[in-house]
């Protein structure tokens, strides 16, 4: 059976570890946990008739007193860019982060997750910024972790990207 990594990045609040729980364990809670470090989960996936086991790793939040250590990302196969919808800024982070990532760990497979669609009411990212994001080649998909929209969607794509990167 084939393990892969993906690793779940962005700024602090976004929903990373609202997205992990509802994937893995089909759970969402509205108490918000702040990630510190690392927290690994696992999943099996089937992709290209293939039965693959994404390793999962939660890493914390970017904000203005921590950044996201680079050294997580070793190893990693792909991972998921994670933006709050309702925060414009977190895209900001999300853009810095897939450039440092690329810097520490090479151009990964990367899968732009916006998410809170729950919320769109209140969203901050355009589809301006979107169709731009779309315009520089990068996959976009919406998600709510809070009503389970587009989460086992997100987790395939970032699979077959995986699959197709390797073939």
């Amino acid at each position: 059976m084939l393990q892969k990594k993906v690793c779940m990045v962005g700024a602090f609040a976004t929903g990373k570890t609202s997205l992990v729980s509802r994937f893995v364990k089909g759970i969402y809670s509205e108490k918000y946990q702040t990630t510190i470090g690392v927290k690994i989960d696992k999943k099996q996936v089937q992709t290209h008739q293939q039965t693959l086991t994404l390793m999962i790793w939660d890493i914390h939040g970017e904000d203005e007193f921590q950044n996201v250590r680079m050294s997580y990302l070793r190893g990693a196969a792909a991972y998921l860019l994670v933006v709050d919808g309702t925060r414009r800024n977190s895209l900001t982070v999300a853009l810095q982060l897939r450039d440092k990532v690329a810097k520490a760990v090479g151009n990964l497979p990367f899968i732009i997750a916006i998410n809170k669609r729950d919320l769109h009411a209140q969203w901050e990212v355009s589809e301006d910024d979107v169709n731009h994001l779309k315009s520089d080649r990068c996959s976009v998909v919406y998600t709510s972790a809070k009503d389970n929209q587009g989460v086992e969607n997100c987790f395939l794509k970032i699979a077959d990207k995986i699959m197709e990167a390797s073939a």
